[in-house]
Order: C-alpha cells, then structure tokens, then sequence
C-alpha cells in the first residue's frame, strides 16, 4: 500500500486514475462498514481533485462535524435527518487541498463516552479484535484508518481525550493540537472551552500532514488563534538530541495496566538511549482532573444541548400540549441515557446555589493544573506518558462498568486537555497482540516539538 505521500505524488503525476480510484475506495469501505462498522454515513460518491496538498486523498470525518449536503448527526437520534448546509471549516479547508469525503465516522453521542459505545447508530469494532472496543469518542475515526488497506486519514475531536484513546486502542496516530490552533467552526459542540479538532493517521508524517491543512486563524471562530500558517511535516524527522522529557510520576499509579507502563518505560529507555534526558517530574493535581474536567464539561454541554429542542431542526414530532411538553417529549425521543445524564448532571451544576460550589470552582482547579503543566515545561520540552491506562477493552466487560468507573478512565488524557496543551499518541509495541499507545505532551504551540519526538520515536522503535 502507498503512503499518503506516495499516493499524492502519483495523483499528482496522473499515474492514478482518480475515477478508478473513488470507485475501488467506495467498494473497500462498504466492505470495512459490513465487518467493523466505523461509519455512520458513507456517500454515494466522492469529489477529489488532482490538485493541492492532499491531492486525492480521502478523509473520514467525525460526524460531529458539519457536512454540506451529507447527514451529520454526532451519534445521535436527535439529529438523525440533519444535513447542513455547509462544511465545517476544516473540511471545507481538506476539499480546498484536494481531498475527498469517504464518510462520517461512529461517535459516541455528542461526544458523551469512551468506548464508542453510545452511538446511536451502531458501535464501531477494533480491527485488532472485533470483540473489543477502538475507544471514544471518535472511535470510528480511528477505525477507519486502521481497517483501511489504502491510503487515509480522519478529522476527528477531542474534548478529555477522545483522540488520544481511539488512537491508542486502534495502533493509530492521533494529534489534538492546542486549543484554538483548528477551527471548531461547524463542529456540534460538547464543550465549547474544552474541544479541539485534530487528526488520526497510519503515521506521524500522516496525522502532521492533515495538520498542516486544517489549522489555522478562521474569522469565523472567535476562539481561533491568529498564528501563522505552519507546515508541520518539516518537524517529522527533526533531530531531537538534548531535548528533555519529563516521566509524570502521576500517571504511573496502580490503575495503570503495569504491562502498558513497561512499554512506556522501554520507549524512555529508547530516547535516554539517542541521547534525549528523561526524568521523573511531578503534577501533583492529577487526581483533581478528573472530577475538575466532568463538572466543566458538562456544565457547557446541558447549555449547549438546549438548542436542540424539535425547534428549528433535528427531531421532531406532532406538536400537542404546551411548548414545554413538546420539548420534553422532542428531547425524551431524541437522546440517549448518557446524553440525558449529563444534561441532568450539567444543569445541576449550573444551578443557582451550586454555580460557585462546584462549576466556578472547577474553573479555579483548572487554572492550578495549567499552571503546574507551564512550571514543568519551564524545564522540560515535553512530557512522556500512557496514552490509557487499560488494554482495550471486551464490549462484555465495558456492560459491567458503571459510568463513573468509565469517567475514570479519562485519568490519563484529561488534565492536558483541560489545559489545552498539544498532546501526541502514537503505537509503541504490543501486550498480547493488542496495541499500546504511548502519548507526549507539550506546552502550547509546541506541536513541532512533538511531531518531532513521536517521528524519532517511530523511526527508531
């Protein structure tokens, strides 16, 4: 199978049919659909051109976020029949570059999981071993590229590690970038503080070069960060002698699988080995991330859930009673028992008497994490973790769990994403032929620095 690279570059030459290769693309990914179900919407054709830096390649897109003309319901029924008007910004900036849209990936609803367990419209299955989860929230996403025998890559969301997770479970590479650094125009929000856009891929080179294509300032989304355009696929292959990487102690502890902290070990033992200093640091408020990121992000998912009443879009039903019971009923249809928790939860946070209890709090807890990951990265240009702390996991024994021990799950990747800190997860090895995925994080911005480690990393494990 071609690389990304090698692919554009004899898209570009003509050397691949592009009808030709739409048509076989369409028919492997109905075939990927039948046995691993990454898809929520697959389309009747895709439209690639010849021209820019994704020339010919097709991209699956989380189905949180918008598509013109193609269903986008976030894993949920209440937004079944929905198709927008328009392309989120970073399709529409994929299109631009020559890209196609090969379909919109499983999800758990809204965003609102781990395990991709609850969407509604099916859950996707790890290629590795279909009895076992690829991770949420953007599991299909990572699905997709790792059952694919072609060249792809996926848009996908994180909003307390929902790129970090599916990457880790599914052998893939996920990027979430700085907060702000992509443009979550056209994205159906969980979390408007907390999501992010970024990328899973086959490689490092893969995931930067999509990277480079999305990120950007975009008027449109005020929380857009006004940097300059950057090609990040220079950084792949940077030298990395003298950086140094910090080991939290933090994320060691015994709810780490000890097989997957070995393999993180050895990949430390690898980089101390060309020359990189790795030592053991300390965020001492990783324990507060995880009731700290639940109480914010639902809070802003019960008021960003609101719109979605049987109003002005998404379900609706025969209009009998008052207003209230209309959308009641509407939301009682429409959402599932996940979604209709954190509502419940959210609202209850925001309450008058509880505001300052719990959601402003939290608020606070979060400026004290950030400012413990900006006084390690004073001395230290990234950080070397698991990317979960569990192998993944059987569909039987996700049943078992209750939701706060799913919540827990989260203790790994939701502290750098309430920071809004670039995080990495790339594969490194296996525990009983599943994939383990180690993740690097970095100050804001310092992408480069990262796709930097994790190219090092891949080109010498």
């Amino acid at each position: 199978m071609d690389t990304i690279k090698e692919h554009i570059e004899k898209v570009k030459s003509g050397e691949i049919n592009l009808a030709e290769f739409e048509a076989e693309v369409l028919e492997k990914a109905a075939r990927i659909q039948e046995k691993y179900a990454p898809f929520i919407t697959i389309p009747d054709k895709i439209s690639f051109s010849k021209n820019g830096a994704l020339a010919g390649v097709p991209v699956a897109v989380k189905d949180n976020l918008c598509t013109k003309d193609m269903r986008t319901t976030a894993g949920s029924k209440i937004l079944e029949s929905y198709m927008p008007p328009f392309d989120a910004t970073p399709v529409a900036l994929s299109r631009s570059e020559g890209a196609g849209i090969i379909g919109k990936t499983a999800m758990d609803e809204f965003g609102f999981g781990t395990f991709s367990t609850n969407c509604a419209y099916g859950v996707p299955k790890n290629p590795f071993d279909q009895s076992r989860s690829c991770g949420g929230s953007s599991g299909g996403a990572a699905c997709a590229v790792a059952a694919a025998d072609f060249p792809i890559v996926s848009i996908a969301e994180s909003t307390g590690g929902s790129i970090t997770c599916p990457a880790a479970f599914t052998g893939t590479v996920g990027i979430t970038p700085t907060y702000g650094l992509v443009s979550r125009w056209g994205l159906i929000d969980y979390a408007n503080s907390l999501d992010k856009v970024g990328t899973i891929a086959k490689s490092v080179y893969d995931a930067a070069l999509l990277l480079s294509t999305i990120a950007g300032r975009d008027e449109k989304d005020s929380t857009s960060l006004n940097i300059p355009k950057t090609d990040y696929t220079q950084f792949v292959g940077k030298d990395c002698k003298g950086m140094r990487i910090g080991i939290p102690k933090e994320y060691f502890s015994e709810a780490v699988d000890a097989r997957i902290a070995k393999q993180v070990r050895k990949a430390a033992d690898l980089l101390e080995g060309e020359g990189i200093v790795c030592e053991e640091v300390s965020l001492p408020s990783t324990d507060l991330a995880i009731p700290t990121y639940y109480i914010i992000s639902m809070s802003e998912a019960s008021t960003n859930l609101a719109k979605f009443s049987g109003l002005r879009y998404g379900l609706q039903v025969e209009l009998e009673g008052s207003i209230q019971e209309y959308f009641s009923k509407v939301r009682t249809m429409g959402f599932g028992e996940e979604a209709k928790r954190r509502i419940i939860l959210g609202t209850f946070m925001r309450m008058a008497g509880y505001r300052n209890k719990y959601y402003l709090k939290a608020l606070k807890v979060r400026r004290k994490i950030i400012n413990e990951f900006k006084s390690v990265f004073s001395n230290y240009d990234a950080l070397l973790a698991p990317s979960m702390p569990i192998l993944p996991p059987k569909f039987s024994e996700i049943e078992k769990l209750e939701p706060a021990q799913i919540y827990s799950m989260d203790v790994l990747t939701v502290a750098p994403n309430l920071a809004g800190m670039p995080t990495i997860s790339m594969p490194f090895g296996t525990v009983d032929g599943l994939p383990v995925g180690v993740q690097l994080i970095a100050d804001h911005l310092n992408e480069g620095k990262l796709i930097a480690l994790a190219s090092f990393i891949e080109a010498v494990k």
